[in-house]
């Protein structure tokens, strides 16, 4: 998730694990530091684009990492305030609000290495959007509300914001198996085969969700709105409309003795799509994480030298969409239009 949600959500099991035992602007000041810590190795330079991709929210989420770095950080808090005979109390808090910080990023699409060192698949649930306003502004509410306040009924806010907060993660894996549901059956209502079927929510929602399902050499892109009516004129049928698209499997056969391929194809768990441009580079793109023909990893990898293809070094390319016109599509998908998505 982003970096103001991971800041509340560390605040919030700060001042809930500390509740009356410090003030309440020390346990949401240390809460919100140490809900950011991990994101730290986003300003590590792995040595190239992909590297850098793949390699964030690895060891500084792991989780055996995180409860090791706990203690130490935690007494520095405490010897820090005078406080050395709550220092088992500041362990328990510094070790949730690092723990909650992957856990939070696990449910986005991203990937989040949280076993290492024992595996590194990228985990990735992918029922929320890496920013959505509905989650963090309970959050930041209850902090508010329990600086305010202070213990007289401040703790109560923060209560309820992590509880709001977390309905909400809980409505958002609910959605996404509804929706996930209804693209099989339409899937199978036009006849069409999925090797694989995402379902990830659009920005900033959890309403409108998209939807790429993996056949062979192809790859198909629906969107599905929970308010997309049944049995009406906009949608007779009540089925998700899907477009096709090349998935560059002839390219990945030549290069995936090439690293940057491989690696893209493990971190998106094949959800990826190859192509050549008219200059003979080819690039690679994670198909989770934007919408077609724009995505937010897309790099080049190689450029073909008649007849063969030889590996370049990967540099994170791709255009701007337009986002004031995106975004006034997606609310209007959103309540129900069919419209077609902007391409």
């Amino acid at each position: 998730m982003d970096s103001i949600s991971q800041i509340a959500l560390g605040a919030a099991v700060g001042v809930a694990v500390m509740g009356r035992r410090t003030a309440v602007w020390k346990a949401a000041l240390w809460g919100g530091v140490c809900g950011t810590l991990p994101d730290l190795d986003a300003f590590v330079d792995f040595g190239d684009p992909i590297r850098n991709m793949t390699m964030h929210r690895s060891d500084s989420h792991a989780l055996l990492w995180l409860s090791l770095a706990a203690p130490p950080i935690a007494a520095g808090i405490a010897r820090l305030h005078g406080e050395w005979d709550r220092f088992g109390r500041w362990w328990l808090a510094v070790w949730l609000v690092l723990l909650t910080h992957p856990l939070l990023d696990v449910m986005t699409i991203y990937g989040t290495q949280l076993l290492r060192p024992f595996t590194d698949h990228p985990y990735g649930v992918g029922s929320i959007f890496i920013i959505d306003p509905i989650y963090t502004l309970p959050l930041l509410a209850g902090v508010a509300g329990a600086l305010r306040l202070g213990h007289a009924g401040g703790l109560r806010w923060n209560t309820a914001g992590l509880v709001l907060s977390t309905a909400y993660l809980a409505w958002s894996a609910a959605a996404q198996q509804h929706v996930a549901t209804v693209a099989r059956t339409s899937l199978q209502a036009q006849g069409l085969t999925a090797e694989r079927l995402l379902a990830t929510p659009t920005a900033f929602n959890t309403v409108l969700w998209r939807i790429v399902a993996i056949d062979g050499d192809t790859y198909r892109e629906g969107f599905y709105s929970l308010l997309d009516g049944t049995g009406t004129e906009k949608n007779p049928d009540g089925q998700i409309r899907f477009d096709v698209f090349p998935r560059g499997t002839a390219l990945y056969e030549s290069l995936s003795g090439s690293w940057p391929v491989q690696r893209i194809a493990w971190f998106s768990h094949g959800f990826f799509r190859m192509t050549e441009q008219d200059d003979g580079v080819v690039r690679i793109a994670d198909l989770r994480m934007g919408q077609e023909p724009y995505y937010f990893f897309d790099f080049t990898v190689a450029r073909r030298q008649s007849p063969t293809l030889g590996p370049i070094e990967p540099q994170r390319v791709g255009g701007r969409p337009d986002i004031e016109r995106g975004l006034r599509w997606l609310w209007r998908r959103a309540l129900g239009e069919a419209l077609p998505p902007p391409r």
